[in-house]
């Protein structure tokens, strides 16, 4: 995602559409699409995101979602940050997982290249704070 999101109306009611960088197929691998599920449920519970629906894609995400405290922007970007920083620990300590080199360089290819872009996802910058 090369543009940031624009939320003019904090209240409001928004869908999203984010993918990994490259699209590539992260969320074919049940503990990576677990991580994803995780992080909606950590936000729903403690960051005041209300998740509307969902679908997730291999490479990319749907959402509609709103937020408790009129920040969606800032759930939004805690959100991506802190799965990306999730999926790219669990990738990088599965021993299992045949693609791992791979993936890693590709995501640290796209990091070099943007700046705007955290090792999984396109986005911004903190994590969850609580």
């Amino acid at each position: 995602m090369s543009r940031k999101y624009k939320f003019y109306n904090k209240e409001g009611l928004y869908f999203v559409s984010f993918a990994t960088v490259y699209w590539i197929d992260v969320f074919v691998r049940v503990q990576y699409f677990n991580i994803l599920i995780e992080s909606l449920d950590y936000c729903r519970k403690n960051k005041g995101m209300e998740v509307y629906c969902w679908c997730i894609m291999p490479s990319h995400v749907h959402l509609i979602f709103s937020a408790k405290n009129n920040n969606p922007g800032d759930v939004l970007r805690d959100f991506k940050v802190h799965t990306s920083k999730k999926l790219q620990k669990e990738i990088t300590e599965n021993i299992q997982e045949s693609r791992k080199e791979w993936l890693l360089w590709m995501f640290k290819r796209a990091g070099e290249k943007n700046s705007n872009i955290t090792p999984v996802f396109r986005t911004g910058t903190p994590s969850f704070k609580s």
